[in-house]
């Protein structure tokens, strides 16, 4: 029978994460006769043997907090058979017999090894840049683009009153989910992802088009991760845990060539963390809320291996091996909607 149940957050921070583990504690004492047992800075406090209880006065007050109670990392035990046996050792140590893994791509892809193994586990959707297979939203996200269209918004008065091509460099490393839903909602005159390698004429000629009109003015988003001449623009040659480079630069050198091809004077701001960070939207709390609920509600049903997702308007368990087939890119068609709107 199912008594203690770890719960951990993995990977980058993001809005909303302190929502999921306040529902899960309070749908267990819904259900009664569980123990929850916070697992610190993600999977290397499973290696470290770093936990906390997590009680009702434990997450009381922290539903518009954001960051995470528990802490983070980006440790991969997977990297070596040692890390993932030390796991498994404290895992049982612990006594625990079940876990909540609360994360995106990497941590949701150990959670499935682990299951694999043997732990009874159920994974909880986050990552800001919305790019998980298995739900169409989440938590996290809407913040993000919330903060970066505010962002965009007040570029326009800069841009606007100097003539300037304003160049807004925004999350994405392999979809552009940020950019194209928040450029379509500031009214950025060309958006860039990494779906679609950059084709620096096309968004030159659409500065150009403007400028013909009277507009001598340009707002360009672009995700981190967008390619010129198909190669990433990395910050260092450093990797994480999980083989992923280090990126940064993409706005920098885009403005540069920009304004040699244009003329015009071209500017770049990179919004980075300041999208993770703060309070989640009310949207993010409630949709962070409803992952944490089903989480629990799907230990106490017995279902194991699974994500719990959002299909539509309801959070449906889906097999947590659909999450590791790759990654959730934005729809062709959606993004060429966008187009509609460059260099007018």
């Amino acid at each position: 029978m199912i008594k203690r149940v770890g719960v951990l957050t993995g990977g980058g921070d993001c809005p909303g994460l302190n929502a999921v583990i306040r529902a899960i504690v309070r749908r267990s004492l819904m259900h009664g006769g569980y123990e929850i047992i916070g697992i610190k800075q993600g999977w290397k406090g499973l290696v470290e043997n770093i936990t906390v209880p997590l009680r009702r006065e434990d997450v009381r007050g922290i539903l518009h907090k954001g960051g995470t109670i528990l802490g983070t990392s980006r440790t991969n035990i997977f990297k070596n058979p040692e890390l993932a046996g030390k796991a498994m050792e404290n895992y049982k140590s612990l006594k625990l017999d079940a876990l909540i893994a609360i994360g995106g791509e990497d941590t949701l892809g150990a959670a499935k090894r682990l299951g694999d193994m043997g732990v009874k586990v159920v994974g909880c959707p986050k990552t800001i840049d919305n790019d998980l297979k298995g739900t169409d939203f989440t938590f996290g996200f809407d913040t993000a683009v919330m903060i970066a269209t505010e962002a965009i918004d007040r570029l326009h008065t800069t841009a606007e009153s100097h003539d300037r091509v304003l160049v807004c460099e925004v999350m994405g490393r392999h979809a552009g989910w940020i950019a194209t839903y928040a450029g379509l909602a500031g009214g950025a005159d060309a958006i860039l992802i990494p779906e679609k390698p950059i084709n620096v004429d096309e968004v030159c000629e659409s500065v150009v088009q403007r400028s013909k009109r009277g507009i001598n003015f340009s707002i360009i988003v672009v995700a981190e991760g967008a390619k010129i001449e198909g190669q990433e623009i990395l910050s260092s040659g450093k990797t994480d845990d999980f083989g992923h480079v280090q990126l940064g630069g993409i706005g920098a050198m885009l403005s540069k060539m920009i304004e040699k091809k244009t003329g015009f004077e071209t500017r770049v701001t990179v919004l980075g963390h300041v999208q993770r960070g703060g309070s989640p939207t009310a949207y993010d709390r409630i949709l962070a809320t409803r992952y944490g609920v089903a989480a629990m509600d799907a230990v106490h049903g017995g279902h194991f291996g699974v994500l719990v997702g959002l299909h539509g308007n309801e959070i449906v368990n889906v097999p947590l091996a659909e999450v590791s087939e790759g990654i959730r890119t934005v729809d062709e068609k959606f993004y060429e909607m966008t187009k509609t709107f460059w260099g007018f």
